[in-house]
C-alpha cells in the first residue's frame, strides 16, 4: 500500500506513525522546518497507544508536490488545517500524475464543509472522509503524542459511495494501534465531531482550561448546553442528521463519555493561538453560523464564542 500524507502536522505524522508501523509505503509532505526535522531523526510517536519509532530512511519526505518523481498511490490524506484545504484540493489537482484509476482522497480534518470544497477539483468517487477524534499533539517537529482517544477512527463517503476501497487503509490503520473502521453513515460522525468541537475547543481557548474542568462545571456546562441545542436547530433546518434525536440525548453522551475520555485534554484551539496561528473557528462554530444564517436560525452562544476567538486571534496578530 503507498499512502500520501498530505500535511505534516500533529494528525499527519500521528496517523502516517500507525501506517509505517503496519508496514505501508509512506510519503509525508510538510513544511520546510518538519521535514528537515523528520529527515534528521526520524518520525516518533508516544503516548497512549505506546511508543514507534520510524528511521528517516523508512518513508520519504518532501516540502513540494514537485518534488515526488515517479508512481501513482492507493490513498492521499489531506491532513492540513480546514483553511487550507481549497489550496490543498487545488495543489493535488495539478499533480493528476500522482493519481491512478483507483487513488482516493481521504481528509483528516476538522470542521464541517471540507469535502465539498475538494468537489470542485475532484469527482465524488474519489472524495472520502475520516471522523477523528483522538488526541495529537506534536511536541517536536518530528515528534507527536497521542494525549487522548475517545473513539475509533471512522471512514466513509459523505455521497454514498462504496466502502470496500477504503477497507484496506482502515485495517493497516488499526494495525498501527489506533482503532479505525470503515462507516456508512460519516456524516452522522462528521456532526458529532462538529458538536463535540463547537462546545469544547472554542470555550477551552477563551477559558484556558483543559475539557473536563468545562465539564465540570455548571457555568461552562449552561454556555456548551446552548451551543449544542443550536446546532441540532441547525442540522434540523438544513436537512442533515445525527444519531440522536433530541440535543438532550447528546449531551448525556457527551457530558458521561466524551468529556471524561479526553479530560486532560487542552483545546487545539489554544494551542494554534499560542503558536501564533490561525484557529479553525470558521470551520467550526463559523460553519454552523453560516448554515444559520442561510436557514434563517439564531444561534447567539455559537456566535458569542465565535466572536471571542476572532477578537483574540486580531489581538495576536496586532501585537506583532
Amino acid at each position: 500500500m503507498r499512502v500520501l500524507i498530505f500535511g505534516g502536522g500533529s494528525v499527519g505524522l500521528g496517523v502516517a506513525s500507525c501506517l509505517l508501523k503496519a508496514g505501508a509505503e509512506v510519503d509525508i509532505i510538510g513544511r520546510e522546518n518538519t521535514i528537515a526535522a523528520l529527515r534528521e531523526g526520524g518520525l516518533i510517536r508516544f503516548g497512549i497507544f505506546g511508543e514507534f519509532y520510524a528511521e528517516a530512511k523508512q518513508f520519504r519526505s518532501y516540502t513540494s508536490l514537485d518534488e515526488i518523481q515517479e508512481g501513482v498511490y492507493d490513498y492521499i490524506l489531506v491532513c492540513v488545517k480546514s483553511f487550507d484545504t481549497l489550496e490543498a484540493a487545488e495543489k493535488l489537482s495539478r499533480h493528476k500524475r500522482l493519481f491512478g484509476e483507483n487513488t482516493k482522497i481521504v481528509l483528516f480534518q476538522n470542521g464541517w464543509g471540507n469535502a465539498k470544497k475538494f468537489l470542485s477539483y475532484f469527482e465524488k468517487e474519489r472524495v472520502y472522509s475520516a471522523r477523528v477524534i483522538t488526541g495529537f499533539h506534536r511536541v517536536k517537529e518530528n515528534k507527536v503524542e497521542v494525549t487522548v482517544h475517545a473513539a475509533s477512527i471512522h471512514i466513509g463517503s459523505l455521497f454514498g459511495r462504496d466502502l470496500s476501497c477504503v477497507e484496506g487503509l482502515s485495517g493497516f490503520i488499526s494495525k498501527g494501534d489506533i482503532p479505525c473502521e470503515t462507516t456508512d453513515s460519516v456524516d452522522k460522525d462528521l456532526w458529532a465531531k462538529m458538536m463535540f468541537n463547537c462546545t469544547l475547543n472554542p470555550l477551552g481557548a477563551i477559558l484556558d482550561v483543559p475539557y473536563g474542568v468545562l465539564g465540570g462545571n455548571e457555568y461552562s456546562r449552561a454556555i456548551m448546553n446552548g451551543i449544542v441545542e443550536e446546532i441540532f436547530d441547525v442540522i434540523a433546518a438544513a436537512g442533515y442528521k445525527t444519531h440522536w434525536g433530541r440535543a438532550e440525548d447528546f449531551l448525556e453522551v457527551f457530558y458521561k463519555k466524551l468529556v471524561p475520555n479526553t479530560a486532560e485534554h487542552k483545546s487545539s484551539t489554544l494551542q494554534d493561538i499560542l503558536a501564533g496561528k490561525n484557529t479553525e473557528i470558521d470551520a467550526l462554530n463559523g460553519a454552523v453560523i453560516k448554515l444559520a444564517q442561510e436557514y434563517k436560525v439564531e444561534v447567539p452562544y455559537n456566535l458569542a464564542v465565535y466572536n471571542m476567538i476572532k477578537f483574540i486571534e486580531k489581538s495576536g496578530q496586532n501585537s506583532k
